[in-house]
């Protein structure tokens, strides 16, 4: 897949994805509930354990190939140069890969040295996501994030020296944290002029060490409305600085929309590898067990140890209908009607009709879509919007 942001278009090319799941962090970010472990003593088994799967699961994509390869967490940037090719030359020689595909690692600043970046610079790597959050104290300590703001600082500026495609996380919503401060660090991510923002709410999600903090009044709750207002505020920062936002928590330059997560929202197949990594057919999920050692078992006497559920109708609509919400391309009614029939375009326009009186989705051409007003509201919408 190659994506012309110019005209909010995609141009489809054979390919597909591999995600790889790197399972280890320095420490627990308060707000992350992802399956990882602050233990490395299975690490050199963990990495042979992916390399098996990655051949044990080739027959998969043998009538396919490989456009786009994501090594996510967990921490990948702990691994080392070795290690990575390890897995990538994996991947090579047993997956038809396309003469240029992305490859994207996840990185943390405290990882990345100027020597570990110029490393990475000569690799197969051409993609860096660099989780810096915040460029502010308070904040990293409250999220309990591993590195602090002068190290982001200081691996930005090597890291746009010796790479093109950076794309860099920010979290919006933090409690205690005001909307100048916020103003700042978008300011700040344009100053180093990165092509590629992701930002995400601050969530707090079940069994995390935020929700006890909170729960116990040792962390102020989040607040939606403030997290709403800095999401518009991110909006109109960065679409006047030359950014697209073509995708809910997305914002790219044009030619750097990420091909790996945009196949994602437009329904391609991928292969998740490692434990808790999740694949996706078109037909069917599956996902791995989110535990190392069972794993890591599983893989060395040649199993797969993963369940898998058959998607029905419905659930092929409902996912159709989530995503293209998500992304400037919106939900073709002419798609609804093609794959689903004319019944499912029907109940989407009559679900639809609330909000588009209320301007929160309108119709451009054949396209529904969310509005600027609808935009935080997205995720919601789509629910109403489902076939149960």
């Amino acid at each position: 897949m190659r994506l012309n942001p110019q005209i909010n278009s995609i141009e489809y090319v054979e390919g597909v994805g591999i995600y790889i799941h790197i399972p280890f962090c320095k420490q627990a970010c308060f707000y992350c509930d992802f399956h990882f472990s602050t233990s490395l003593k299975k690490k050199d088994e963990l990495i042979l354990a992916l390399i098996e799967e990655l051949e044990l699961r080739k027959s998969e994509f043998e009538n396919d190939t490989v456009a786009t390869v994501y090594f996510g967490g967990g921490t990948p940037s702990l691994l080392s140069l070795e290690e990575i090719n390890k897995i990538l030359n994996a991947v090579f020689l047993n997956y038809k890969v396309i003469e240029d595909p992305e490859i994207t690692l996840e990185a943390n600043p405290d990882d990345l040295s100027e020597s570990k970046i110029i490393e990475l610079s000569k690799s197969k790597i051409n993609r860096l996501s660099i989780g810096v959050q915040s460029f502010f104290e308070a904040d990293l300590k409250l999220m309990n994030r591993a590195h602090n703001a002068i190290e982001a600082k200081k691996c930005l500026t090597w890291a746009t020296q010796y790479f093109d495609n950076i794309s860099v996380d920010l979290i919006y919503g933090i409690p205690g944290a005001s909307h100048k401060q916020w103003q700042e660090n978008i300011q700040t991510l344009l100053d180093f002029n990165v092509p590629h923002i992701s930002s995400y709410a601050l969530t707090v999600e079940p069994k995390t060490a935020l929700e006890t903090l909170i729960k116990k009044g040792k962390i102020e709750d989040v607040n939606e409305a403030h997290a709403e207002v800095q999401f518009h505020m991110l909006i109109d920062q960065l679409t006047a600085n030359g950014f697209q936002h073509y995708e809910l928590s997305n914002f790219g330059k044009p030619g750097y929309f990420s091909i790996n997560n945009s196949a994602y929202w437009q329904g391609k197949k991928y292969i998740g590898i490692g434990p808790s990594a999740h694949s996706f057919t078109g037909e069917s999920r599956s996902w791995n067990v989110a535990n190392n050692s069972k794993y890591i078992k599983a893989i060395q006497s040649k199993t797969l140890p993963s369940e898998i559920e058959y998607l029905s109708v419905n659930d092929k609509y409902n996912e159709y209908v989530m995503t293209g919400l998500r992304t400037i391309w919106g939900v073709s009614l002419q798609t609804i009607e093609t794959q689903f029939g004319i019944d499912f375009k029907s109940y989407l326009l009559e679900q639809s009709g609330k909000y588009l009186k209320e301007e929160l989705l309108y119709l451009e051409g054949d396209n529904l879509k969310v509005s600027y007003e609808g935009k935080f509201l997205s995720d919601g919408i789509a629910s109403h919007l489902f076939k149960i």
